[in-house]
């Protein structure tokens, strides 16, 4: 297990961080309880969760998950061997169960999500705080086009200072020991890592955004940001919820698969995307690599990857997962995969 600095906190993550959405819907406690027990004994001691999962959230199981790694903590101990990150939900997205609707990204707001994170988690302090998606409108979760008109309609957005403040507060409480953001643009990291500068207020040391072999848009801007700022990439859907372990190819639905279950889990099925994935499996094969090797080694192999978020719903595919790491791309087969980007780049931002 490789293991890497988190910006420049002192803290040194692993390069796989386990992903615990399906913890409280698709995975009972008991089989949470497993996957984190087999995550340590792995070196996986970077977790991460949020307020609204499980995903598909629903107001009768909301929390869930939190509640879950909390109560291993109880159970267990150990609560300090663990990197622990959670999230804020912002608003809209996460439905009207969460805090009753009131999700902004203002002081007192933020006071209450880490309220609840902390009593659901069993724990005094987190590691690492994530905004959840910017609260402004603008492209995140597969939105490709820019609405100017919407996106000029800003009378309600909590002003990225009150935020910062607020956050940086609760990491001199000793709450939150460094902060981060999911879902973001270019633009608001940017603008996040200037108001820090400018104010003297606590820098965002992580973005955690989509990167797969389908959805390859962190490398145009954000990349470049990793780089120069040292802010790196919690990559979460690295095999597009599950499209790049091939358990989709040529239509299958397999019964208990979350694409199966939720037919909000598009993202991944249009056909330029069942090409492209077509593709990469025929990549691996000719290498006597599977599809999920191939999709995973690709991801760690990034020089803006601090580390990778990998979710499964049993032993064996976590398994499998941690495995894949273990392979090292030869460049002919990087040659082979950009081949296939330039015939279908990002089929699915």
């Amino acid at each position: 297990m490789q293991f890497k600095p988190l910006a420049n906190t002192g803290i040194l993550v692993p390069e796989i961080c386990l992903g615990t959405m399906t913890f409280g819907e698709q995975n009972t406690q008991a089989e949470g309880f497993a996957q984190l027990d087999y995550a340590l004994e792995r070196g996986l001691n970077f977790w991460d969760t949020a307020e609204m999962y499980p995903v598909p959230p629903k107001p009768e199981t909301q929390g869930a998950t939190e509640r879950i790694i909390g109560n291993w903590f109880a159970e267990r101990g150990g609560r300090d061997n663990v990197i622990l990150a959670t999230k804020i939900a912002g608003p809209s997205q996460g439905g009207s169960q969460i805090r009753n609707g009131q999700t902004r990204y203002t002081a007192t707001e933020i006071a209450s999500a880490l309220d609840g994170n902390l009593q659901r988690l069993k724990t005094d302090y987190i590691d690492l705080y994530q905004l959840h998606w910017p609260q402004r409108p603008t492209n995140f979760f597969g939105k490709l086009g820019y609405d100017n008109a919407e996106a000029n309609n800003d009378q309600e957005v909590t002003a990225l200072e009150e935020t910062l403040l607020a956050l940086s507060d609760e990491v001199k409480k000793g709450r939150i020991r460094a902060i981060g953001l999911s879902n973001e643009t270019p633009w608001g990291t940017l603008k996040f890592l200037h108001l820090a500068e400018k104010l003297g207020l606590e820098k965002v040391v992580s973005v955690q955004n989509p990167y797969n072999l389908l959805n390859r848009t962190y490398e145009i801007g954000m990349s470049e940001i990793a780089k120069y700022e040292n802010v790196g990439l919690l990559a979460y859907s690295p095999l597009a919820f599950g499209y790049l372990t091939g358990k989709f190819r040529h239509g299958a639905r397999p019964a208990n698969a979350r694409v199966t279950l939720f037919s909000r889990f598009s993202r991944y099925s249009n056909p330029q995307s069942e090409w492209a994935t077509e593709q990469y499996a025929q990549l691996a094969e000719k290498h006597s690599l599977s599809l999920t090797q191939l999709a995973l080694a690709f991801i760690k192999q990034q020089f803006f990857v601090t580390s990778t978020i990998i979710g499964a719903t049993n032993l064996a595919q976590l398994k499998e997962n941690i495995d894949a790491f273990e392979i090292n791309l030869s460049e002919d087969i990087l040659q082979g995969i950009e081949a296939i980007h330039r015939q279908q780049p990002n089929p699915a931002p």
